[in-house]
């Protein structure tokens, strides 16, 4: 106990020079709650054994600034992508173009016209600010948007098949990141599910056995981030709408990535559009905002107005709502393909449309730059669940070192933090996911690191 009462009391450290700093810088309260749980960790160290140092008043108040940093400093950060990843969960999925981020600030700068109508003066619906732009891209009757596509899909199954029985090709039974699983979101909704065919092979008679026996919600799931080959077989959508329609019952399409241009024109495998699952009878089409669309996290449906109407109307649709700033950038990015410019103006699809002589040049002013690494071919991925075993050619940095791990921790500490892929010894960075104003970080990041490991 004589080891506890030599430590510095509250009072006398918030009275030292150094206390004062930190309170100019972080406030009292926040400084003053963090010399108490500094003492406190040092009281319980010293009751732990008698042979202890007390610490001196300056080495608490040292201890005390560590402690208030680690509290102040934020946890999302922005890092730089150069693993080739274009849609890169763990980073963030889509980056967002700069119109999107200019409306976000207007949004939020004030006050914004969320729920007013400024014709009349009364009280308006968030649900207008991005519907008329989806129904001029889609073709769909109306649209609604929520928190994310797992969202969506929830007020669906939620709204239209609470207590009653959904349709599910076992092949389409699927987990994405995080768990998420398609039973258990029906589960969740308070639907049944059916399943019908086998993990490989489902035949459009399974699906009319299913609707002879019982009325049931038909969910064609899309597999957008695996894939079943060899023997398999799958009727197309277009038959399963018009068999479903024959029963009359609602079929929805879950596209999860969900996109409004033809990937096949980037020399990728063609991923169904949002307007082909329209076309072939979809009531409701679901997908998600921040991938191939290249927009802010969000769930949209589009489809049938009466059905979307409901939607509207359903208790979820208050919980899973957006705020006004993702509103104001998912119009600023739908605007992009009204104005046929998505490819110019959204990154995503700027990435994926980027020419192959250009990263080389990229890469190439790189290695000059550091005069380290080698240019190598190589090839960047799509990501986010979208298009799953498709790959783009590229150009990478291929930088060798005797420990892959120190150099990409010693990248991971840098302002900002790089992330770059192993192989074979050697990190790579590809410049597809290397924004052009962030180059110059970039190479300054790759020799700081490289220096760090290097002493």
């Amino acid at each position: 106990m004589s080891h506890l009462s030599k430590l510095p009391a509250v009072e006398r450290l918030l009275q030292t020079h150094t206390a004062a700093e930190l309170i100019a810088v972080y406030g009292r309260p926040l400084t003053l709650r963090a010399i108490r749980q500094t003492l406190e960790a040092q009281r319980a160290e010293l009751l732990m054994t008698t042979e202890a140092t007390v610490p001196s008043a300056e080495q608490i108040l040292a201890q005390t600034a560590q402690l208030l940093e680690r509290w102040t400093t934020p946890t999302l950060l922005p890092v730089i992508n150069a693993t080739g990843v274009i849609l890169h969960t763990n980073l963030g999925r889509a980056p967002l173009s700069r119109a999107a981020l200019t409306a976000m600030e207007a949004a939020s700068r004030g006050y914004a016209t969320l729920e007013f109508d400024l014709k009349s003066g009364k009280r308006g619906s968030r649900h207008i600010h991005a519907e008329e732009a989806l129904q001029l891209l889609t073709g769909a009757e109306a649209a609604l948007v929520v928190n994310n596509n797992a969202a969506a899909l929830l007020l669906i199954l939620s709204a239209l098949a609470r207590r009653k029985r959904v349709i599910v090709a076992r092949s389409q039974l699927i987990e994405i990141g995080g768990g998420f699983r398609i039973p258990e979101v029906l589960q969740q909704s308070g639907a049944k599910l059916v399943e019908i065919g086998t993990t490989n092979k489902v035949h459009l008679s399974d699906y009319e056995a299913a609707l002879t026996e019982f009325p049931a919600l038909v969910l064609h799931a899309h597999h957008s981030n695996f894939k079943i080959i060899g023997f398999t077989e799958e009727p197309p959508l277009n038959e399963i709408a018009a068999l479903t329609h024959r029963f009359g019952q609602i079929c929805v399409e879950d596209l999860g990535s969900g996109t409004l241009l033809d990937t096949a024109t980037y020399g990728l495998a063609h991923e169904p559009t949002i307007q082909e699952a329209l076309a072939a009878g979809a009531d409701l089409v679901c997908f998600s905002g921040d991938k191939l669309l290249g927009g802010p996290q969000a769930g949209i449906i589009v489809g049938r107005a009466d059905l979307i109407a409901k939607l509207k109307k359903h208790p979820l649709a208050r919980a899973l709502r957006l705020d006004k700033t993702r509103l104001a950038a998912l119009n600023a990015t739908l605007l992009h393909y009204l104005k046929d410019e998505a490819e110019r103006e959204i990154p995503v699809w700027r990435m994926i449309a980027a020419p192959l002589p250009q990263l080389k040049a990229r890469v190439i002013s790189w290695q000059r730059e550091l005069v380290l690494g080698e240019v190598r071919a190589s090839e960047s991925t799509i990501g986010g669940g979208s298009l799953p075993g498709e790959t783009l050619p590229t150009y990478v940095l291929a930088l060798p070192t005797p420990s892959v791990n120190r150099l990409q921790e010693a990248l991971r500490r840098q302002a900002p933090p790089i992330i770059a892929r192993a192989e074979d010894e050697h990190l790579l960075f590809d410049p597809r996911t290397v924004l052009p104003e962030q180059d110059s970080a970039l190479l300054v990041g790759i020799q700081n690191a490289t220096k760090l490991i290097n002493r």
